[in-house]
């Protein structure tokens, strides 16, 4: 959970819960019955963020289009060079696994321990209130009322009250039913009749979580009152309803007041709550609120069914169409598949090196770099340069460390590229039990731009590298290969014959988040750019020693280097981020 997604869950809450209060005061005239709904929803809000609701329109199943294949994004063939020279062509489409130094971000530490305070001093408060009204139930004698509830009398000086919700019990205190006429109990107790019947105390104990958890946040706090001032409303018309007597159910609640103390918690509904002298003025003038008319009844339900369907709409059409199973029904299929765990480090040069038409050899890669390359980098069957890298996220602990070797042949002479997408697509579904959808989220990017001034950008000479392809041709000495390289000893990228959408994305390794083309620069450069490792991606991947100090006199920042050295301009700011969610994977079958 990011801070940004709280703000947003935050402000929308604080929102929601503005409309409900004015939707309220437009029905301030009607029942108050129907001015509880609308702060109990304002309350349950806080509880169910909308980004839920997209999510789960986002996973809702749905028939994808006749003759669209796997909609999954591809990313830029580039490679991390530890030692090897850039004659040497190889793909890893997936670097998964990059060990980076983790920074310690101290206002969101402090602000999460400083929460926790908060929702531990709230907890024990109401806790230590609860142990008391427990000890006093367990003190209880039972005693016969014509309630459908049991009933007991304690020897405590609480009011009386509905104690729980999954099997209520109403709690009296001692000498009640002698202080009080039998008018006067009759109304008290049809008072508490209606908590049982309307389910008070649930909903006040949902909305006790969303104090604890949310006691910043002063809205929380005001709805949270607003609810019991309804809700005892609410009883107080449905007493009069019933029939009794104005004058004997207030001198009653006035005999309560006196006697006993009010019951400390909010989820122990009793009869002394909210303004009690406002409501005791209502009661006095037998003012009922009207009841909604069935028009307005519908207009509330399409209303509140609206808010809660609108997210969910928004997650089916924004969700692309990738699952497992999507790829094109005429996918060719391995006749023979060998899979064996390995533990030996990945193969830098990545999976298909050694592959060849109608045969599959991954060289014990490990499997988030198989999912990667199967639903990014050759999705379509396609080795795409302009494709993009969704990261991976879900899934059990293994998966992050898992290897396999996988030898396969397939039915005729499918491609490698068709053998490590759309058929590694199936194979991963039958034998890994993969299941996996694309989520598309608002986070952070950079945007790539044109900077002021004259551009630096070198168009691509004709014949000047040599287009590759999967499998990659064999290497020869002093050969150029169109395509990217980023260096990781001596930090640099250096991308021959590639577009400005290819370059952004291969950035992406570099940066750590999606880099989004907006040069609006069209075309083939030949772009190299060297510079400080130091704030990037690959920072972790070099071991520091002594020889590895910070060099002030050293390049310049990544940022710096762009301007400086390709007239490019990295911006941060919110764009959409891909990213592949993995619902469920198991460890392979047996061969």
């Amino acid at each position: 959970m990011t801070t940004g997604f709280i703000v947003n869950h935050l402000w929308q809450s604080t929102c929601f819960g503005v409309l409900a209060a004015a939707l309220a005061w437009v029905l301030r005239k009607y029942s108050p019955k129907v001015r509880f709904w609308m702060w109990c929803s304002a309350s349950l809000k806080f509880l169910v963020p909308f980004a839920l609701l997209v999510n789960l329109g986002s996973v809702a199943p749905r028939p994808a289009p006749l003759g669209v294949p796997v909609s999954a994004s591809n990313l830029t063939v580039s490679v991390v060079q530890m030692a090897v020279p850039y004659g040497s062509p190889a793909i890893s489409p997936v670097i998964s696994k990059v060990r980076t130094r983790i920074p310690r971000h101290w206002p969101p530490m402090i602000a999460g321990l400083l929460w926790a305070f908060g929702l531990g001093a709230v907890v024990s408060a109401r806790f230590r209130s609860w142990l008391g009204i427990r000890a006093a139930v367990r003190q209880g004698t039972p005693v016969e009322l014509p309630v459908p509830v049991p009933a007991l009398v304690t020897p405590g000086m609480l009011e009386p009250g509905i104690v729980g919700f999954l099997r209520p019990v109403l709690v009296l205190p001692a000498k009640f039913l002698e202080a009080l006429s039998s008018g006067q109990v009759e109304a008290v107790l049809a008072h508490e009749m209606c908590h049982v019947r309307r389910r008070d105390n649930l909903f006040a104990a949902i909305h006790m979580a969303v104090e604890a958890i949310f006691w910043f946040h002063p809205l929380v706090w005001w709805v949270g009152s607003r609810m019991i001032d309804e809700r005892e409303r609410a009883c107080d018309e449905e007493v009069l309803r019933l029939g009794c007597e104005p004058a004997e159910y207030v001198e009653g609640i006035l005999k309560v007041c006196r006697m006993y103390t009010e019951t400390p918690l909010a989820c122990v509904a009793g009869v002394t709550g909210a303004d009690v002298k406002k409501r005791l003025r209502a009661i006095l003038a037998g003012t009922l609120g009207r009841e909604l008319t069935v028009a307005k009844k519908l207009v509330l339900a399409t209303l509140g069914t609206a808010v809660l369907c609108a997210p969910v709409t928004i997650g089916m059409l924004t969700a692309p169409l990738i699952q497992a199973q999507n790829a094109p029904a005429n996918t060719p299929k391995f006749e023979v598949a060998s899979i064996r765990a390995c533990s030996e480090p990945l193969n830098i040069s990545g999976s298909g090196v050694h592959s060849s038409p109608g045969r599959l050899a991954t060289d014990c890669n490990q499997l988030l770099n198989l999912i990667g390359n199967a639903y990014n980098a050759f999705a379509d069957g396609t080795a795409n340069r302009t494709a993009e890298d969704a990261p991976i996220k879900g899934g059990p602990a293994w998966l992050a460390s898992a290897s396999y070797d996988i030898q396969a042949t397939a039915e005729g002479t499918p491609s490698v590229p068709m053998m490590l997408g759309p058929m590694m697509q199936k194979l991963l579904e039958n034998r890994f039990h993969l299941k996996i959808h694309r989520q598309t989220v608002e986070g952070p990017v950079y945007f790539l731009t044109a900077a002021h001034g004259a551009s630096k950008l070198q168009p691509n000479a004709e014949k000047s590298c040599t287009p590759w392809d999967v499998p990659p041709p064999p290497v020869k000495q002093g050969k150029k290969y169109c395509g990217t390289m980023i260096s990781a000893l001596s930090p640099g990228v250096e991308s021959l014959g590639t577009t400005m959408d290819e370059f952004a994305k291969t950035l992406r390794l570099v940066v750590g988040r999606p880099v989004i083309n907006k040069t609006g620069i069209s075309g083939r450069f030949d772009m190299r750019v060297k510079f400080s490792r130091e704030g990037t991606e690959l920072a972790g991947m070099v071991p520091r020693g002594p020889d590895r100090a910070p060099d002030p006199d050293g390049p310049p920042s990544v940022f710096v280097a762009l301007q400086e050295q390709l007239g490019l301009k990295l911006e941060a700011g919110k764009g959409p981020v891909d990213t592949l969610v993995v619902d469920r994977i198991e460890r392979p079958s047996a061969n």
